[in-house]
């Protein structure tokens, strides 16, 4: 089974920092990550970061400066580095990714289930 999975959510103070990691398992052949969301509570799924294809990232304003993307291909793994986080950062933060099983010859849309990140004091 194909699974695309974040970690590494948490409390954090604000000013502090975060990496969260989004990692996909299973039978993988090609892995692209295609963004970062993340949903504050009461609110709709909002756009934090999207990746193309020839790995440009273009970051939502309110975080832009802020928030860094990386991956590991190897490893099936895409990274948000988040500093500097403000209270206004809280949310549940979801990865998208395109994924090419292993035997398949058309990639495959999949998100994440969610990893929670608090700010407060």
């Amino acid at each position: 089974q194909v699974q695309l999975a974040e970690s590494g959510g948490g409390l954090v103070q604000p000013g502090g920092s975060l990496r969260l990691s989004c990692e996909a398992s299973g039978s993988i052949f090609g892995f692209i990550l295609r963004g970062w969301y993340r949903q504050a509570p009461g609110k709709q799924r909002e756009l934090v970061a999207t990746v193309g294809r020839g790995g440009i990232t273009n970051y939502a304003d309110s975080v832009r400066g802020r928030f860094t993307t990386s991956r590991d291909a190897a490893k099936n793994t895409a990274y948000l580095q988040m500093n500097s986080l403000k209270p206004e950062d809280t949310g549940v933060y979801y990865c998208r990714a395109d994924i090419l099983l292993s035997g398949h010859t058309t990639w495959s849309d999949y998100w994440g289930q969610g990893t929670q990140v608090t700010v407060s004091s």
